[in-house]
């Protein structure tokens, strides 16, 4: 059944039960619409008190309709839905759709009859959407089933778990002269349907070239993931998401719990699944159109044409908050340029007209001309006050300004690139601010908005230039190892979720992650032996605990130990320390490690699993800097090696890793090998809840291992 195609999105015939008589209602208004816009299929009115309604024929039930029907809009009271539904599946109709509230959202009732409406649906055969949502529309078909006025027809798609998201998109987009829409879907409680199955049908849907999303939350946040992703591969999509708070799960365990419910886990995982995530709401729709009507970016290199100092100024620095950079003009061009311009003028990127184009702003498509020529431009952002010369100066520029805009037009489709526009004047909507949007060209009054619009533009071209996932990478668990398996199961047999460190370093061994030159230790007389072998290197000792997870907070960790003396009064001050923190704590010694050598970067490697998204790896900033810096980026799990090289580039310390003041780069094959068994080993072992090693340190070449912590779930995951 979940497999069946949502084809009743675009509907050909359309039957309403619980139509009605009453202007007020939406058995009515719903008619009435689908008559005004045109509907070009038959409408069948359920409603046994009525036998005409707008001139159509009313049936008492749906029993009584002629032909079997796409779609149902279901007006009437929650009570009576189930039957309803099973109703509709014996009449042979596709889908549903639920309109009215009381379901789950209301109590522990409305969830009974909720799921009492999704098993007649699954019984009978009916996709159901909703229940307690505002509708759908389908612009391509005149199918409006929601209600909104004044609908233009056009390309982007909205999927929605707001009705109020999706009205406040319709209203902004009449300030938009050419933005339209394909198809909105109100998904509502997702009850039946869930929310990665409307992804692959707009996949598939040819009237929709962009899908602008809101969301506040994902129950099947893993099957949403590859469905973005396989959408993202056919077409763009963008996502605001809300609720983006830290959930707090997990936080007195681990970094990775902590900071797991922060956004910067959406922020990596949509970028992983090619999602172009938003911040604001104010956003979507602006970024959504470029998207529809703009070719994606080559890279980030960007040309900025400015006439005044100020707005290039604010562009550069708003795109250097969003990963861009200011392209370098060859010389070639910069003397043309100047040749347009003066020698007064700025060339060399962001281009400043320099009061040159007060007169003649003809010049912003000669100017623009040469950038989008520039082998060196990926694409092109006009800042200012172009299509308002006319007003500010002179009405006699009016024509110019026209000839301008058509020629701006030619030239972005000439060239291929994105061209963004900003506009003081866009509100005012002159000839030649019509003929831009007219030609494809959105104009934004906002210069941070048109920065955003070129920065989707940009990560949305490396979305399609980025290579397939490896055929080999697949989401269901590897087979475990047997004896890493028993080694778990037999610490699940003591009702333990911690892994000891000891363990973990083991663990991670039969996987092939080299943790370095360990030894427990549980009496002084196998410490003096040790003092032996590892003569007078300098020693950690930490203490190993199931009950003692953080060991410094207990005073468990003593380091830059060197000869017996000094290991054995660690040993016991560890041992004390660590009883007086925890008093039913099972001490079962303590592990000694050869100090790291010094000079080299510390970062964190944690993994933990997601309430919506399931597993996902965090790499940032090591040491005791990881939760006030908060410079971390994730990854859904599995990860390949593609993903795990973006992480490294992702958190605004990365240069570290290149090397600064002189220091090396890190071994960055060394890490992502390290990042890729990570993820084998969670794959093969669901029982593990959270992983993190914490710090790594990197050098020049290979890296080493200073601390392993390991979490088991409290239940096991089948």
């Amino acid at each position: 059944m979940k497999n069946r195609p949502l084809d009743f999105l675009s509907p050909r015939s359309i039957m309403v039960v619980g139509a009605s008589a009453n202007p007020a209602k939406r058995g009515y208004n719903a008619i009435a619409r689908l008559l005004s816009d045109g509907f070009d299929g038959p409408i069948y009115p359920i409603n046994p008190q009525l036998t005409e309604l707008r001139g159509l024929t009313c049936y008492a039930s749906i029993a009584e309709v002629p032909e079997a029907v796409d779609l149902a809009l279901i007006c009437t009271p929650a009570s009576t839905v189930p039957e309803i539904i099973e109703q509709c599946g014996a009449a042979g109709i596709q889908g549903a759709i639920v309109l009215a509230t009381g379901f789950s959202e209301s109590g522990p009732a409305g969830e009974r009859l909720e799921q009492a409406a999704v098993e007649a649906a699954r019984r009978s055969g009916v996709r159901l959407v909703g229940p307690n949502t505002s509708g759908m529309f389908n612009t391509a078909r005149q199918c409006n089933l929601v209600g909104f006025q004044d609908l233009r027809q056009g390309s982007v798609g909205i999927l929605s778990q707001s009705g109020n998201m999706a009205l406040s998109m319709i209203t902004e987009s009449r300030r938009h002269p050419t933005l339209g829409f394909s198809t909105y879907i109100g998904v509502g409680n997702e009850a039946e349907i869930a929310l990665h199955e409307y992804l692959d049908y707009f996949a598939h849907d040819s009237d929709t070239r962009v899908v602008a999303t809101y969301i506040e939350g994902v129950r099947q946040g893993e099957a949403f993931l590859q469905s973005a992703r396989a959408l993202s591969t056919r077409k763009p999509m963008v996502l605001y998401k809300s609720g983006r708070t830290p959930s707090g799960q997990s936080a007195a365990r681990s970094h990775t719990g902590a900071l797991a419910g922060d956004i910067t886990l959406c922020r990596g995982l949509m970028r992983q699944a090619g999602v172009i995530l938003v911040e604001r709401s104010d956003h979507l729709l602006p970024v959504a159109e470029s998207l529809a009507t703009q070719p994606s970016a080559r890279g980030y290199r960007v040309a900025v044409l400015a006439d005044g100092g100020g707005h290039a100024t604010i562009t550069a620095d708003e795109m250097s908050d969003r990963g861009l950079q200011l392209a370098e003009l060859e010389p070639a061009t910069r003397e043309r340029l100047r040749g347009l311009l003066g020698p007064q003028a700025p060339v060399d990127n962001p281009v400043d007209f320099a009061g040159a184009s007060d007169t003649e702003p003809g010049l912003f498509a000669d100017c623009s001309e040469l950038l989008l020529a520039d082998p060196g431009v990926d694409g092109l952002l006009v800042v200012g006050l172009f299509g308002g010369y006319q007003l500010r100066f002179s009405t006699t520029l009016a024509d110019v300004e026209e000839q301008a805009a058509q020629t701006l037009c030619r030239l972005q489709k000439q060239y291929g690139k994105p061209l963004v526009l900003h506009s003081l004047y866009k509100h005012h909507n002159t000839e030649a601010l019509q003929r831009l949007e007219a030609g494809g060209i959105p104009v934004q009054d906002s210069l941070e908005v048109a920065v955003h619009c070129m920065a989707a533009l940009c990560q949305y071209g490396e979305v399609q230039q980025r290579p397939s996932p490896a055929p080999n990478l697949r989401r269901e668990a590897l087979t475990p190892l047997k004896a890493a398996a028993e080694m778990l199961d037999a610490v699940i047999a003591e009702q333990l979720r911690v892994v000891t460190e000891d363990k973990g370093r083991a663990l991670l061994k039969l996987y092939g992650i080299d943790t370095g030159e360990t030894c427990l230790i549980q009496d002084e007389t196998a410490l003096r032996a040790a003092a032996r072998d590892f003569g007078e290197r300098a020693l950690a000792m930490k203490v190993v605990s199931p009950q003692v997870v953080h060991k410094s907070d207990a005073g468990g960790v003593a380091l830059n130990l060197r000869g017996e003396k000094a290991l054995l009064q660690a040993f016991q001050r560890i041992i004390d320390s660590s009883r007086r923190y925890r008093n039913d704590a099972r001490i079962d010694g303590v592990l000694l490690t050869p100090m790291a050598p010094a000079g080299g970067v510390e970062v964190i490697l944690g993994i933990t699993r997601d309430p919506q998204f399931g597993p996902v790896i965090m790499f940032g900033l090591g040491g005791i800097h990881v939760e006030v810096l908060r410079d971390v980026s994730f990854r859904a799990l599995p990860l390949d090696a593609a993903d795990a090289a973006t992480m490294l580039t992702e958190i605004r310390a990365h240069r570290i890793l290149e090397g600064v003041r002189g220091q090396p780069p890190v071994d960055h094959d060394a890490l992502i090998e390290l990042m890729l068994s990570l993820s084998r080993l969670l794959q093969a072992h669901p029982q593990i809840a959270e992983l993190e090693l914490n710090p790594v340190m990197l050098y020049q070449s290979g890296l080493e291992i200073l601390d392993v912590r390991i979490l088991l779930t409290e239940k096991p995951i089948r």
